[in-house]
């Protein structure tokens, strides 16, 4: 992966547009309870894509455009220090960066994200972008990859209702920043979601609705999550197949024809 800031303008031209894939990475600053910092996040984003590299090749080349530190973390702004954009400006932030992917000649983008609370954005900013530049957008969330026994070790339990500062999450950063992991205030942070699950079929059966949830609405601390299940160990199996998931993606996209996105009717006139 090469940093997009990294090369000149007069290199472009160069670029087959046909393979070219840029990269926007996209997570959050959020509270994540007592036990974790603000910037798990961001730190797992920096580090699954650290993780990444040497396993993408450079050529066709992937272009890593600036990371995007600060999401929409409106659920999170009840807890000092959550830093949170509203979704108009998230939106308009990632809508003018495709613009200038799409002007610079290159032709698929992938966002690739850290933090749920972008998803809802993402999914408008890949089909704004597809729609008025014709790119190739995909959008992709770590947790989302195929990462198999990484991910099947945490058990089914937790993996649905661990969603915030539990043993994903804190696996993870205790494989990336174990300096910055109090596991003295790791808890098992039980989520109101559990509870819901069990006595509402419909409403709790996680598919058929979704609440419209504040943090401090699973759990007080912040947190969801039993966090005393999370290992170094497991944090960075869960890395590791997180960055071959995210290798084989790019270049997936990477192959893709451009015929991929189609003319309608009214794009002639």
């Amino acid at each position: 992966m090469q940093a997009w800031y990294g090369l000149r303008s007069a290199d472009f031209a160069a670029l087959d547009a046909a393979q070219t894939v840029a990269l926007l990475p996209v997570a959050a600053v959020e509270q994540h309870g007592p036990h974790l910092p603000l910037g798990v996040d961001a730190m797992l984003l920096e580090g699954i894509l650290a993780a990444a590299q040497p396993l993408v090749p450079s050529d066709p080349p992937v272009l890593m455009l600036p990371v995007q530190a600060l999401g929409h973390s409106v659920e999170h702004r009840a807890f000092p220090g959550t830093l949170t954009l509203p979704p108009d400006g998230l939106l308009g932030l990632w809508r003018a960066l495709g613009e200038g992917v799409a002007r610079a000649g290159v032709k698929k983008l992938l966002i690739f994200n850290t933090h749920g609370g972008n998803v809802a954005a993402m999914d408008i900013a890949a089909r704004e972008l597809r729609a008025a530049h014709g790119l190739i957008v995909y959008s992709c969330s770590w947790f989302n990859l195929p990462l198999g026994e990484a991910m099947d070790r945490f058990g089914a339990e937790e993996l649905r209702f661990g969603v915030h500062g539990g043993a994903v999450e804190t696996s993870m950063m205790l494989a990336l920043r174990p300096d910055l992991v109090r596991m003295d205030r790791a808890r098992d942070f039980r989520s109101t979601s559990q509870d819901r699950a069990a006595a509402y079929p419909v409403l709790g059966n996680g598919r058929s609705a979704k609440l419209g949830w504040m943090a401090q609405d699973l759990n007080a601390s912040g947190a969801a999550g039993d966090a005393t299940q999370a290992s170094a160990e497991k944090g960075r199996a869960l890395i590791a197949a997180a960055a071959r998931a995210l290798a084989d993606l790019l270049a997936e996209i990477s192959a893709l024809p451009l015929g991929t996105v189609a003319p309608g009717p009214l794009d002639a006139r």
